[in-house]
C-alpha cells in the first residue's frame, strides 16, 4: 500500500481548540496568570496608559480573543496587575514582636512600589475601587494577615483593624509622595527644586526656604523609618492592645 501523503496543515493546528500558537509545540497555554503577569511588564514599562487589550495581546502572542477568555475586560486587567503586586507581600501571623513584623511589612511594601513605581497607582487605588467583598484574595490576604498577628497579640478584632487602615494609609501616602518625582516629574532635580524654592518671596514663604536643602535631600527610607517611629508608638498607646 502506498504511504498516504501528509496534510501538513491539519497535522499542525490539529482538530481541537487551544491557547497554544499554531507553531511553537513546547509553548506552554495561556492561562490568567501569563496574561497579568504580561500586563505587569507592560506597565513596568510603559505605565498604565500604555496598556491596552491589543498590546496586551501581542505581548503574550495570542489573538486578543484568547485574552477575553481569561480576563473580561482592562478593568480587571488593572485589578489584576494590584493583585500581582499584593501577591508579593507577606506577614508572618506568628511573629511575637508585632510591631517588628509591621515594620518589615512596611519595608516590603516600598520595596515593592520601588521595584513596581509605575504600577503603585494600581496598588493604591484599584483595591479602593472594588467593594471589600469582591476583592480578589491575594488583596485581601495582607489584611487577614494582619488581624491575625494583632489579635493573637493581644488587640481587639475592632483596634487590629484599625491599625491596618491606619498603617496602609500611611504606606500608600508614602510611597506616592516618595515615586511622584522619579514617575513623573524625573527631570526635576536636587538644585532645580532648590532653586524654585530660593525663588519663592522670602515674607510668604519662610519656613519653605529655610527647609530648601531638607527637601532637596528627601530620603525615603528614613522618612519611612522615623513615620513607622510615630505611628507605630502612637498606635500602642492609644490601644487595648499591648505595647509591644
Amino acid at each position: 500500500m502506498a504511504e498516504q501523503p501528509i496534510n501538513r496543515k491539519t497535522a499542525r493546528s490539529g482538530t481541537g481548540r487551544s491557547d497554544r500558537p499554531a507553531s511553537g509545540r513546547g509553548t506552554p497555554p495561556v492561562t490568567r496568570e501569563t496574561v497579568l503577569a504580561a500586563a505587569l511588564e507592560i506597565v513596568d514599562r510603559d505605565g498604565v496608559d500604555g496598556l491596552s487589550m491589543r498590546r496586551l495581546a501581542d505581548a503574550v502572542g495570542r489573538d486578543p480573543m484568547v485574552i477575553y477568555r481569561h480576563v473580561p475586560n482592562k478593568a480587571a486587567v488593572l485589578d489584576g496587575v494590584a493583585e500581582v503586586v499584593f501577591a508579593q507581600l507577606s506577614v508572618d501571623v506568628t511573629d511575637p514582636d508585632w510591631m517588628a513584623q509591621l515594620r518589615s511589612v512596611a519595608r516590603d511594601f516600598r520595596k515593592l512600589a520601588l521595584e513596581h513605581p509605575r504600577a503603585v497607582p494600581l496598588m493604591v487605588t484599584r483595591p479602593l475601587a472594588t467593594p471589600l467583598g469582591l476583592r480578589s484574595q491575594a488583596v485581601l490576604r495582607p489584611l487577614e494577615d494582619i488581624l491575625a498577628l494583632l489579635t493573637r497579640a493581644g488587640f481587639s478584632g475592632a483596634d487590629a483593624l484599625h491599625v491596618y487602615r491606619v498603617l496602609f494609609g500611611f504606606l500608600s501616602g508614602h510611597v506616592l509622595n516618595e515615586l511622584q518625582e522619579i514617575v513623573e516629574r524625573p527631570e526635576e532635580t536636587d538644585a532645580l527644586l532648590r532653586l524654585g524654592l530660593y525663588r519663592l518671596p522670602i515674607g510668604e514663604f519662610p519656613l519653605l526656604r529655610e527647609l530648601a536643602p531638607v527637601l532637596a535631600a528627601y530620603d525615603g527610607a528614613a522618612e519611612l523609618e522615623r513615620g513607622l517611629d510615630i505611628l507605630l508608638t502612637g498606635l500602642a498607646e492609644n490601644s487595648t492592645g499591648p505595647s509591644r
